[in-house]
């Protein structure tokens, strides 16, 4: 079975790091589409309190709840410390939107057990795979 197509049926709650409330923002635009195609999105940003109709969190380490899949929108510069945090949390998968890849960081998701997708559109993966 192809590897996105397992993470996208295997998964149910995404945390997107970098969520913005803005809908004219990538991050909003691909979280709004997920979330209209069943998957819970977890907001993950320190400037929101809530982003479609669900609570903000400033970072991972605050999401009370299990995270399948941390979907990043953040510069290259600050994945590092988003995957440390994903490392801490015990997510699957950690995704990097075209923008957000960092290698040396994928790297270390990779030698710590967790999945990685570096450099695809979620949003496009799932037309692509799932429409």
């Amino acid at each position: 079975m192809d590897p996105i197509v397992k993470i996208l049926q295997e998964s149910k709650n995404i945390a997107v790091v970098g969520l913005s409330s803005n809908p004219r923002r990538p991050s909003y635009e691909v979280a709004s589409y997920l979330q209209a195609n069943g998957y819970r999105i977890i907001p993950v940003n320190p400037k929101e309190t809530e982003v479609l109709g669900e609570k903000a969190y400033p970072d991972l380490t605050s999401v009370p709840t299990p995270v399948d899949v941390v979907d990043i929108f953040r510069r290259p510069e600050f994945v590092p410390e988003i995957v440390r945090q994903a490392i801490a949390k015990g997510v699957k998968v950690v995704w990097m939107q075209p923008g957000a890849e960092n290698y040396d960081a994928a790297d270390t998701a990779q030698t710590a057990g967790i999945q990685t997708v570096v450099g695809m559109c979620l949003r496009v993966q799932h037309h692509r795979a799932l429409s």
